[in-house]
């Protein structure tokens, strides 16, 4: 068994502690755009932008946030402690700079921009970041997010214009755990809560008109405390396209100057539209498939096994991708994350896959899978051409067309069985965190592993390279063979835009469009 290591994987401790300086650990998502763009921004024009993703359910709530819309709208009005750079390193946002105070990395402080404002003209200080970070921690918090904020003990101020984190123990990912879409920085009530119900942050717009699922528009803010590096455009519009026709039919004809996802199956003829061009960035964004562990069939290991071994991955990324994307291994940790580690690839044994149904007590199976095409295009093609690759392995697999309109609050979550869409996080401690860790919210399998819980606590902390890339490389392993999640595959992040929309030569592909960052870091020739 091999894994790949962060390349700077001789640093000392304190360097790989202290701030932006020790962030090469996300170098591996660097991606590069189809076409070179001009160097040199200019200020002007409204960024019409067609999104994949909304729903009537959206809301401001930095808890709850999921959709497309929302997750880009968040870093369109508001701001973040850290974020993920063009080039896919850590970099500032509100945060000017971070260390860590204690050695293992249980104590970090953050000085904060003085000169920062929310859109209504109020400073931002440190009492706000406070309040904004309580608002996903305690037994009453509804956010998604509390599982990786849960080792936090204590947020304190020193002073106005810098906080201090104290957590229970180590964790060298800190700095990149705040740059998370939900932990936005809110105005602190005097309760001790945030403003969130009108879309007010310190972001580089602010919000002027949102109808939830349908449109959200946002003029630029003159008090946005990085101006001069960003915030070209003088207005954003996004307007919701959850039909991949319909995003292709406005970026050709020029209704709209970019969208977030195109039909990968028209993509090829779309890059030769006159006017279009294509970012197509390898990342390790990927669809996942989970499978309730605690709901027959799927709480018998044998059964999940079995849909594992049925598939085959290959297919799926040829004729799905139509291959724009690398195959899966039933592990969230993509080929360009830190810590990915070379595992036997899971191939299609259909003989295996007869022998664990078998093993599960059954001689054939059915079972119903929930999707929707908003999660890629193709989705639903992808689980019909499941089916029938499993039917031969005595797997039925009833496809099952779910409404795009609250997809996020009925389907995920609620249905046994479903396809999910997910963007890459920058490190292998928050994906596991989010989605893997027992008792998480966004647990999408209820999988709990024992063993995988262990080796999660003690690798946040463990300094030594060598030995948290062994942990991460055995928690893969665990849930590419115990755990309830299938993933086919990762996907490139391919969307498109008009010709006249420039950027610089790497784009993030964390989120789409520049890590949902192109509407400050982008502008028009």
């Amino acid at each position: 068994m091999t894994y790949r290591i962060p390349s700077n994987r001789d640093v000392n401790r304190r360097s790989i502690l202290k701030g932006a300086a020790a962030s090469g650990l996300a170098a591996g998502l660097l991606g590069v755009s189809s076409a070179p763009a001009r160097a040199t921004p200019s200020l002007g024009g409204t960024f019409r932008v067609g999104v994949h993703d909304g729903s009537s359910t959206d809301s401001w709530d930095p808890a709850t946030t999921a959709s497309i819309l929302m997750i880009h709208s968040s870093h369109v009005a508001r701001a973040y402690l850290t974020e993920i750079t063009n080039e896919n390193t850590l970099g500032p946002d509100l945060a000017t700079d971070w260390q860590a105070l204690a050695d293992d990395g249980s104590e970090w402080r953050f000085d904060l921009a003085r000169d920062a404002t929310f859109h209504d003209g109020r400073p931002v200080t440190a009492k706000d970041v406070i309040a904004s970070m309580n608002h996903h921690r305690g037994p009453e918090t509804t956010s998604a997010v509390a599982p990786l904020l849960a080792d936090i003990t204590d947020i304190r101020a020193d002073g106005d214009h810098a906080v201090i984190f104290t957590l229970a123990g180590g964790n060298a990912d800190l700095p990149y755990l705040l740059s998370d879409y939900h932990l936005v920085i809110q105005p602190a009530t005097e309760d001790g809560g945030i403003e969130w119900a009108d879309g007010i942050g310190c972001g580089p717009y602010r919000v002027v008109d949102f109808k939830p699922g349908i449109s959200a528009r946002f003029e630029r803010h003159q008090g946005w405390h990085r101006a001069g590096s960003g915030a070209w455009f003088d207005a954003i519009e996004m307007t919701v396209l959850n039909d991949p026709n319909a995003r292709q039919a406005a970026i050709v004809t020029g209704d709209v100057d970019a969208v977030t996802d195109i039909d990968l199956k028209t993509a090829s003829m779309l890059a030769r539209a006159p006017g279009v061009i294509l970012d197509d960035v390898p990342s390790g964004t990927h669809i996942t498939m989970p499978m309730f562990c605690d709901v027959a069939p799927f709480d018998d290991v044998n059964v999940r096994l079995a849909l594992k071994h049925a598939m085959n991955r290959q297919e799926i990324v040829d004729k799905i991708l139509f291959g724009r994307g690398t195959i899966g291994n039933d592990h969230p940790i993509g080929p360009t994350i830190p810590y990915h580690a070379d595992l036997p690839q899971r191939e299609q044994d259909l003989d295996r896959a007869r022998y664990h149904l078998k093993k599960a007590g059954h001689d054939r199976l059915s079972v119903q899978i929930s999707v929707n095409d908003t999660l890629l295009s193709g989705a639903t093609n992808m689980c019909s051409l499941f089916a029938e690759q499993a039917r031969s392995a005595g797997l039925d697999i009833e496809v099952r067309q779910e409404p795009a309109d609250g997809y996020w609050s009925d389907v995920w979550l609620k249905r046994p069985f479903c396809v999910v869409s997910w963007a890459a996080r920058p490190t292998p401690d928050l994906m596991f965190s989010l989605a893997y860790k027992a008792g998480a919210e966004w647990n999408e399998s209820h999988w709990e592993n024992v063993r995988f819980n262990t080796l999660l606590l003690q690798a946040k902390s463990e300094i030594n390279q060598e030995l948290r890339a062994e942990m991460y490389a055995e928690m893969q392993s665990l849930c590419r063979d115990d755990g309830g999640t299938i993933v086919p595959f990762f996907r490139n992040r391919t969307s498109a835009r008009r010709d006249n929309v420039m950027h610089s030569e790497s784009i993030a592909s964390v989120w789409e469009l520049d890590g949902a960052r192109g509407y400050h870091r982008w502008w028009f020739a």
